[in-house]
């Protein structure tokens, strides 16, 4: 089994996690199924989310979209991601 993890930090988190769940259907395609969302108990604009992979290209591929990176632009996100690929 394969994983995601991803923290960034983010504006405002009720407009990020509007934009967020809006772009539900293009984590479902990259085969993503989210199984926490986490905020920071000292900020809490800092996210963390910790996905399923069906695949770890396909999720690669995702992370590098250009589509994703002109969302995480729009809702707020406002540094570099750390992402990391993990398996079970």
């Amino acid at each position: 089994m394969a994983f995601m993890l991803i923290r960034h930090k983010v504006k405002d988190f009720k407009t990020w996690k509007t934009g967020y769940d809006a772009h539900q259907p293009k984590r479902t395609e990259a085969g993503l199924t989210e199984k926490y969302l986490l905020r920071g108990a000292d900020d809490a604009n800092e996210v963390v989310l910790l996905f399923e992979a069906q695949d770890v290209n396909r999720a690669k591929a995702f992370t590098d979209s250009s589509d994703l990176h002109e969302k995480m632009e729009e809702i707020g996100v406002i540094d570099k991601p750390d992402i990391y690929f993990l398996n079970e």
